[in-house]
């Protein structure tokens, strides 16, 4: 008979899972990770099926497929044998699922090749191998996420507009009413759930404020550690998601969900500190910017061109940066206190001084662009590169431009020989494969713009 009687591992779970457990048993537990796209993947069981010890194991041909679940045929020796992966749950991230009719417990998992080593392909181990070198040189890296999204109608076809929902008044939500209070009290019942959820995850969330489109919401993260922020705004994607939808709503991350309203980005504040000490690397002791500060910023005006597919990995990534005045900086300039530039120096004292890369788009995998943010601007720090002068002024045209298309973004990425060291060649190569799989799938397809205008007039 199968004992359904509480094991050792249950009583090491955080508080914050304690406390949303209550009396109850643990009647499910899910063991998943994210994939390229930073959905999550894994397997469900009953709880007393889990053990952290046990072997679980996937596919490694699930990074073999584009965001439509098309698999592509790459230069892989033996592809097609679908060689399994191992799972080693990561308990440190273990935390509830509080949308779940039954008490359930989701843990993140590392992936393992069979002879033990940590998988290349896998996000959380391209983030890892960029932490590695930071810890190399006796650094740190600090990190802020800022997370935007749109909530809108269920979208049931997808030939139809994306919309707005209506908020409490009954009214469609309005557009161009940033930091408006009365606009976010409008979907209260949502933001409401969004925080009974984190709450029972045990996250904190900073702040929530309304943004420039209508329905459009951000939400700040508190900073800390790029791994621990990377698997909250994992677990926030999908919190969020289910929580619009307990409201009859859809919650999305598209980067430019609709045409005229301004897209959704995710925002990061990055910032260094030395790992013996704690002092922020970014200012001198006498509160002037060091040079760890300039490089910093130097590397991310070389580098961060080439690594634009991991902040803006689809077709629809790069509408967000082609409309004027829709608040998406379309360069790689630098200023203090500026919002036209791609990075921005936020107002702080010296211990705060950060840098705020403001082109990664919400529909990234968190993972892989704070893996490559925070790569590009570790290159600039070792190799000393200087910035540009800041940008005081507004940089609306000009300046160093980002790509304005997935297939430019593509050819710098793929030509980018110091991005394929830091981040790891095999995983460079199988993710560029993949997003040129899905621009070729792009391509084949015909949109009601091209219905509209061409078929009685071309």
């Amino acid at each position: 008979m199968v004992s359904h009687a509480p094991t050792d591992w249950v009583t090491d779970l955080p508080d914050a899972f304690a406390r949303y457990l209550g009396e109850r048993r643990i009647e499910e537990v899910e063991c998943i990770i994210p994939d390229f796209v930073g959905m999550s993947r894994g397997k469900a069981m009953p709880s007393y099926k889990f053990s952290p010890e046990q072997t679980l194991y996937l596919p490694v041909s699930l990074f073999y497929q584009t965001i439509s679940g098309e698999y592509v045929d790459m230069d892989i020796p033996n592809q097609w044998l679908e060689q399994d992966i191992l799972l080693r749950p990561d308990m440190s991230t273990a935390t509830a699922v509080p949308w779940a009719e039954d008490a359930t417990l989701q843990i993140i998992s590392d992936l393992e090749t069979r002879d033990g080593q940590g998988l290349d392909l896998a996000p959380r181990t391209v983030l890892r191998r960029v932490l590695g070198a930071y810890a190399g040189r006796g650094w740190s890296p600090v990190v802020a996420p800022e997370l935007e999204f749109y909530l809108t109608k269920p979208n049931i076809d997808p030939n139809e507009a994306i919309e707005p929902p209506p908020g409490r008044t009954g009214r469609k939500g309005a557009s161009r009413q940033a930091y408006s209070m009365m606009a976010v009290d409008e979907f209260g019942e949502v933001i409401d759930t969004i925080y009974d959820f984190a709450e029972a995850q045990g996250f904190r969330i900073d702040t929530v404020i309304q943004e420039g489109g209508a329905g459009q919401i951000e939400i700040n993260l508190p900073h800390g550690d790029p791994l621990q922020l990377a698997d909250q705004v994992f677990y926030f994607k999908r919190t969020i998601r289910e929580a619009a939808l307990c409201k009859g709503v859809f919650a999305t991350f598209m980067a430019k969900p609709i045409r005229d309203e301004p897209g959704s980005a995710m925002h990061i504040h990055q910032s260094v500190v030395d790992a013996k000490t704690g002092q922020n690397m970014f200012s001198n002791p006498d509160g002037t910017e060091s040079a760890a500060f300039r490089h910093f910023i130097g590397g991310s005006q070389k580098y961060l061109g080439s690594v634009i597919p991991l902040l803006a990995p689809y077709v629809n990534s790069y509408r967000r940066f082609t409309a004027e005045g829709m608040s998406a900086p379309t360069n790689l300039e630098w200023a203090a206190d500026n919002r036209t530039t791609g990075l921005r120096i936020p107002n702080s004292g010296a211990e705060a001084r950060r840098v705020e890369n403001r082109v990664i788009g919400s529909d990234a995998n968190p993972y892989l662009a704070l893996a490559a943010s925070l790569a590009a601007g570790y290159l600039g720090m070792v190799n000393g590169d200087e910035p540009r002068p800041a940008a005081n002024y507004e940089v609306l045209k000009g300046g160093e431009e980002l790509p304005f298309s997935l297939r430019e973004a593509l050819d710098l990425f793929d030509r980018d020989a110091a991005i394929k060291d830091i981040l790891g060649a095999r995983f460079c190569r199988v993710y560029s494969d993949i997003k040129w799989a899905e621009l070729e799938e792009y391509q084949q397809e015909i949109s009601p713009w091209e219905r509209q205008h061409l078929l009685l007039n071309a």
